[in-house]
């Protein structure tokens, strides 16, 4: 094996991880009727200020290491294709 093909799966390995930790750190969806009479995430006014929170940052940052894990993966297969 060629040493870029180490760094590319410690980095994969190391994005999912960190992936998964984030994940982890959401709150759950909880929009039963318990949630709307305890107060879930669609009630009140929380709602609207959605993109400010900590979890509507971790909501962001999923999405971004998601898309930056689908690139890795995408130049992985390539790299490992045509060398």
């Amino acid at each position: 094996m060629q040493v870029y093909q180490y760094i590319l799966g410690a980095v994969l390995i190391l994005a999912s991880v960190i992936i998964t930790i984030v994940v982890l750190m959401q709150e759950g969806r909880n929009s039963s009727l318990s949630g709307v009479i305890t107060g879930g995430p669609e009630a009140g006014y929380g709602s609207k200020s959605k993109g400010r929170t900590v979890d509507g940052k971790l909501e962001r940052l999923t999405k971004w290491l998601i898309v930056i894990f689908f690139v890795i993966v995408l130049a992985a297969f390539l790299i490992f294709l045509f060398v």
